[in-house]
């Protein structure tokens, strides 16, 4: 029998269920969060519950934010059971689950006006975001687009705005007219130099509003760049299922993620700061060889998973990793056009990374899935996949692998798998993406001509000829026996 999760069932939850250890009422918000979704709840609210637990920051409790319409519906649920959520660690062998409470409210979308007072209030210090690597209006260069319909729309409505960047910019302007310092604004994406990327949207934003205010911006807010890290799949019944049957807990939102966690941040808060040190958190002086070895390695061989499984019907990573031809694609190509390319990370081998990375991907337990790696990959590719492929070009390196790998993608995104199953749209530019990668079929170089992904990468003859032959064999051979090609060095 399971217990509906919430303040007043919290005493008489299974004793097996670690409880927060502190009481609620001790805390107080220094935190608005846009985007409470499944990472930040195992993530960033994981690391504060571990603070607040050591007695420590209980003034940096967490405000969601919501802003799209999905968001509604996650803040009825997560008010229903006082926004609480039951965190379930798993490693190949063990369960770990404890109930989390840094969140003591939600400001549901449409909320407009409540959301920007609630960041001029002195009391927050910090507003950050998990809004996925799609969610930052850039072009084909990684530059904030200031002539996006949605940013336009923002800029011309400063007082109602809807994107996360307008709202920002509204509750810094509401600050600075107040004569308040500025909060900080944190990153919590995967998305390589996130702090100055958000910097870029919001001052991008900030200048088509007000110039002086755009330019107060940049000389007083910190935005610090930040690597996280957390394998954490998507909730389904299936997580319901098991935190009501396994842990006694009925939680409409439970969290199944691995064991690992992992944050290294820039230490630039002028306002003030949760001493987040004190439960694990890296404080360092620049982020960028760390950030850049995960994308590369972990993010990157995400994708090299995600394909080809995706084509051949497999559901799940572990099971993935468990086919030999892919668990070996995914060895070859990190050790030799992957790692080679990613520069030295202080007191880190990445050889040793690389392989841990393995062996978090193998973590039967996850759940994690094929589909939701494949997800979104016309954001992803251009940040996981096409920087290592540049980088190897330029220094004389290996591609063959990578080529072989946004290949795969062409293919998945045909619509259909090896057993002619269709393939449910998958990315927010899916019926885009459908006819171009039938197109490519014939043609190969039409899928290269989206500039958006490749940008002038499309035009390397190199790379061309690679990707060619790797879709032409896909088509002529299928999946298995072009991995088995590659892995032959015969590609």
């Amino acid at each position: 029998m399971s217990m509906k999760l919430s303040l007043e069932t919290l005493d008489t939850l299974p004793e097996a269920v670690a409880k927060p250890a502190y009481d609620r009422s001790d805390l107080t918000p220094g935190i608005l969060h846009f985007g409470v979704g499944n990472f930040h709840r195992a993530h960033q609210a994981v690391y504060l519950d571990r603070l607040f637990s050591k007695g420590l920051g209980r003034d940096f409790a967490i405000i969601g934010a919501g802003v799209m319409p999905a968001d509604k519906k996650a803040r009825e649920i997560m008010a229903a059971q006082d926004f609480l959520t039951l965190v379930v660690e798993q490693s190949a062998d063990a369960s770990d689950a404890r109930v989390t409470g840094p969140m003591v409210d939600y400001i549901e979308p449409g909320q407009t006006a409540r959301l920007i007072a609630t960041m001029a209030d002195p009391a927050i210090r910090i507003v950050s975001m998990t809004i996925t690597e799609g969610g930052y209006f850039l072009d084909a260069t990684d530059t904030f687009d200031p002539t996006h319909p949605a940013i336009q729309k923002d800029a011309a409505n400063p007082d109602a705005p809807e994107t996360v960047f307008g709202l920002i910019v509204a509750g810094l302007r509401a600050r600075r007219a107040a004569g308040l310092a500025p909060f900080t604004v944190m990153s919590c994406d995967n998305i390589p130099h996130n702090g100055v990327v958000t910097r870029n949207a919001v001052c991008g934003v900030a200048k088509l509003i007000d110039g002086e205010l755009a330019e107060w911006i940049a000389a007083n807010v910190a935005f610090p760049n930040g690597m996280v890290d957390r394998i954490t799949p998507a909730t389904s019944d299936r997580e319901r299922r098991l935190a009501a049957e396994e842990h006694g807990v009925a939680d409409q939102w439970p969290i199944f993620c691995e064991d690992f966690i992992q944050w290294v941040l820039e230490d630039n808060f002028p306002a003030g700061r949760p001493p987040l040190e004190e439960a694990g958190v890296q404080f360092v002086a620049d982020v960028t060889p760390f950030e850049l070895m995960k994308i590369r390695i972990l993010n990157g061989g995400h994708a090299v998973i995600a394909y080809p499984g995706g084509l051949l019907g497999i559901e799940f990573v572990h099971e993935a990793m468990e086919h030999p031809l892919i668990r070996a694609f995914l060895d070859k190509i990190t050790e030799e056009e992957i790692r080679p390319v990613v520069p030295p990370v202080p007191d880190t081998d990445t050889k040793d990374y690389a392989a841990l990375i393995s062996h978090r991907f193998a973590n039967p337990k996850i759940g994690d899935t094929e589909r939701r790696l494949c997800l979104d990959g016309s954001n992803r590719q251009p940040k996981f996949i096409v920087p290592s492929i540049r980088d190897a070009i330029a220094k004389g390196g290996k591609f063959t692998g990578l080529a072989l790998e946004s290949a795969l993608w062409c293919r998945y995104c045909y619509g259909t798998d090896e057993a002619g199953h269709e393939i449910a749209p998958n990315d927010p530019n899916w019926e885009r993406l459908v006819p171009i990668a039938r197109e490519a079929k014939s043609r190969p170089e039409a899928w290269l001509a989206q500039e958006a992904v490749y940008g002038t990468l499309g035009q390397n003859d190199a790379f061309r000829a690679a990707f060619a032959t790797a879709l032409n064999s896909l088509w002529k051979n299928g999946v298995e026996a072009t991995l088995t090609t590659y892995l032959e060095d015969r590609l």
